[in-house]
């Protein structure tokens, strides 16, 4: 049965509010998922051992953008255990940027607390992580990336049990953090180096500033714990 036009055009409007960017549809409030970006400004991050934020962190077109090196690593004033997050990204030709999670402030940088997942131009990046891999420890044999200047979404689920990373709803690795594996490829990397990598259970979510230019938006996450 075909419905009348004036019943379809509600439903036409509810699915255009629910593909909104920086958003919660009424199922995701439900399953728990928070914000961490409302399109507006920036009030749940703060620079990584700072209070504040820089201003090359600019919000601007319901997106925020590091707009040119020297903006600095930024950190979630929260911090989160297990979760599940969820975030769009734009990545400039050539660029490199990162996501880091259970960040503690014990050490110089982000990174050598949390583990990475690469954010970057798979084309003309010179990193040779790629996007959507586990920095140095766990890489996937599928590039399911946008091009430079496209949105891509990363999904990561992180648990005691299991983490999964996804881009673009494409599974790209699955591992466990603190199993005899992870200790192995860690023992095998450069964070070696660093005691405190990948130890801490919870801590902050991180987005690196790795000078060149990359956006944001969409960011929720769902805590797990």
């Amino acid at each position: 049965m075909k419905l009348p036009v004036f019943l379809l055009a509600p439903l036409f409007a509810l699915a255009a509010v629910a593909d909104e960017p920086n958003t919660l549809t009424d199922a995701e409030k439900a399953e728990g998922w928070a914000l961490l970006f409302d399109g507006k400004d920036l009030s749940q991050w703060r620079n990584f051992k700072k209070e504040d934020i820089d201003g090359k962190w600019q919000v601007a077109d319901g997106a925020f953008t590091l707009t040119e090196k020297g903006g600095g690593d930024i950190i979630t004033k929260e911090t989160y255990g297990a979760f599940e997050l969820k975030l769009d990204y734009k990545i400039s030709k050539g660029g490199n940027s990162g996501l880091m999670y259970h960040v503690t402030e014990e050490e110089a940088t982000p990174w050598r607390t949390g583990p990475e997942v690469q954010i970057q131009d798979n084309v003309d990046g010179t990193d040779p992580q790629k996007s959507g891999w586990l920095y140095q420890l766990y890489a996937p044999d599928v590039d399911t990336t946008n091009p430079a200047g496209e949105w891509n979404t990363l999904h990561i689920v992180i648990t005691p049990e299991k983490c999964v990373h996804y881009i673009n709803g494409v599974k790209y690795v699955e591992y466990v953090k603190g199993s005899a594996d992870w200790d192995a490829k860690v023992a095998a990397s450069k964070f070696a180096a660093f005691e405190k990598f990948g130890k801490a259970t919870k801590g902050h979510l991180s987005l690196q500033d790795h000078g060149n230019l990359v956006s944001f938006r969409n960011v929720k996450v769902k805590a797990l714990d």
